[in-house]
């Protein structure tokens, strides 16, 4: 007989994937964001964003910044601002207007980025000479 298995992980697996706050529809903030846990944008911020979590910017929302850093961000909505993060993720209804310098960068068909993309290797090792260089 089969059986499912529903294993709990323990909360600091993934703890980048959490959302502890949540900025609302129909608010707008301005400001230095900074925190350790998750946040989710459906309203409008203009500000500094420093996270050490996750960045959900929802389908609502409209993110004006010099710049964006956290773990990871996802975006659905419209971000005016450079980002840097581990991992950036556009969706479908993502919109992007600046550069995005990150390890994992992956997009929806329909997601929108005008800006440098710069790929960042964990190790940051230097880039593999040519064959035939010494």
């Amino acid at each position: 007989m089969l059986r499912k298995e529903n294993p709990k992980l323990p909360d600091t697996i993934r703890p980048a994937a959490k959302v502890e706050t949540v900025l609302g529809p129909g608010i707008a903030l301005q400001g230095t964001l900074t925190g350790k846990g998750g946040v989710r944008l459906e309203g409008s911020f203009e500000g500094k964003i420093l996270l050490e979590g996750l960045l959900v910017v929802g389908e609502t929302a409209k993110v004006i910044s010099e710049e964006i850093r956290a773990h990871s961000v996802s975006v659905a909505g419209t971000i005016q601002a450079n980002i840097v993060a581990s991992r950036v993720h556009i969706t479908r209804t993502g919109r992007v207007w600046g550069d995005v310098s990150t390890g994992s960068l992956s997009t929806e068909e329909g997601g929108f980025l005008k800006g440098r993309v710069q790929m960042q290797d964990a190790d940051d090792s230097e880039a593999p000479s040519e064959a035939g260089e010494s």
